[in-house]
């Protein structure tokens, strides 16, 4: 079974109860793209407390909001099939500026008048097979229009998010943004920074992750919200333009925003990361890519013993993919980054990982006694190593000997 018959089976139970059900929202709008929706969730005038004896499986964790999830069997992939059934409501205050301070079950009328944007207020009975548009979200879809339902400032002070996810979604469905929506947006954006770090951060990995990031960032900077978001993007609009689209379509958001940050130093970056609490996986990632960021220029020029261990980072190829993107931007050769890659087709990663000729514990059995020195003959053998000056720990060994006599004067 897949997900939409899952959905179908529990808007048919509603109905057959005598409560109106329907498809909701985001998944409407996918299906009549012509794209196949991530989730269903279904609207419907039935409350928490009616699902109870229709529906075994629940979950109730947003129940006080008329949000319950329904739990079906497994599907072709092993997982649960699971939707969100809400029950209708308008929505009361938004004092935090992301929650409504009260909900009162309603219509489906008042229903869609709450939510977001005219695409995503759209309704769809799957039995009937019937589109129900409230907003004139169809109109809308037709006319490749994103515009926000009623007054576009209100739905913005409901949620500040929405100034950003207004930029994501018009570039992710290749849509014009409504002008007095686009307006409102303008006027709003300084307000972005009540938003949680958290919710800026995850909007900005779906916008870079996305195929459409590039007319997704022309967006934030026309509507004023690039900068409250990410002051230390400094480069022309031009040239971030190139800059992007020159990346790969499949490149993670560590490399796309690394490389919108095109003058950030590692130091910024870390400052960035932090503010806006990424993963610690993520923020290593960018501030390796930032360090390194100039590491490939020359890689021609460059000894094996410095470029080796570059190219055996696990963020190796995000960075030859940066070293092409700045190409791009600067209209430059990218002959550091063309050398990179065919070292890395061409070599086993063990060429230019190889394993360490000597370890400290190898230094302590030739009777050394730990200290700082270790560090310094235990880096100058590998660099050795990478040259190709040493091939076995026994030449290794013999240059320790002669490290220990120069130490000794």
């Amino acid at each position: 079974m897949t997900e939409r018959e899952f959905a179908t089976e529990v808007v048919q139970r509603l109905q057959g109860a005598g409560y109106q059900a329907l498809f909701a929202g985001g998944c409407v709008r996918d299906e009549l793209l012509g794209r196949t929706p991530a989730d269903y969730d279904i609207a419907t005038s039935a409350t928490p407390d009616d699902l109870k004896p229709l529906f075994r499986k629940c979950n109730y964790f947003g129940a006080s909001f008329g949000v319950v999830e329904v739990l079906g069997p497994r599907g072709g992939d092993g997982a649960w099939l699971k939707v969100q059934v809400a029950t209708f409501r308008a929505d009361g205050d938004y004092s935090d500026g992301r929650r409504p301070d009260t909900v009162e079950f309603t219509s489906p009328e008042h229903d869609a008048a709450r939510r977001d944007f005219t695409i995503n207020g759209l309704f769809f009975d799957p039995v009937s097979e019937r589109v129900i548009d409230y907003v004139g979200g169809r109109a809308d879809l037709e006319a490749r229009i994103l515009r926000a339902i009623g007054d576009p400032a209100k739905r913005f002070g409901e949620d500040k998010l929405r100034l950003m996810r207004a930029a994501r979604m018009a570039a992710r469905f290749e849509l014009a943004i409504d002008p007095a929506t686009a307006d409102a947006i303008r006027a709003m954006a300084p307000q972005i920074g009540v938003v949680s770090a958290e919710r800026i951060a995850e909007e900005l990995r779906k916008m870079l992750e996305n195929e459409h990031r590039v007319r997704g960032v022309e967006l934030l900077q026309d509507l004023s919200l690039l900068a409250e978001i990410l002051p230390e993007v400094k480069a022309s609009p031009v040239d971030i333009r190139a800059t992007l689209l020159a990346l790969p379509k499949d490149s993670t958001f560590p490399l796309v925003f690394t490389a919108l940050c095109a003058d950030a130093s590692a130091t910024t970056m870390t400052a960035v990361a932090r503010r806006l609490k990424l993963s610690n996986e993520e923020r290593d990632r960018i501030v390796w890519l930032a360090k390194h960021r100039t590491a490939l220029t020359n890689a021609p020029e460059l000894p094996r013993s410095k470029l080796y261990p570059i190219l055996a980072h696990p963020g190796s190829r995000d960075l030859v993919a940066l070293g092409f993107a700045d190409a791009a931007a600067s209209r430059s050769e990218p002959v550091g980054a063309e050398f990179a890659e065919a070292v890395i087709r061409q070599l086993d990663p063990l060429q230019f990982n190889p394993p360490p000729l000597l370890n400290g514990d190898d230094l302590r059995a030739m009777g050394y006694e730990p200290g700082k020195h270790f560090k310094v003959w235990l880096d100058t053998i590998r660099a050795l190593q990478f040259d190709g000056v040493l091939d076995s720990a026994d030449d290794a060994r013999e240059k320790v000997r002669e490290f220990a006599v120069d130490a000794r004067g």
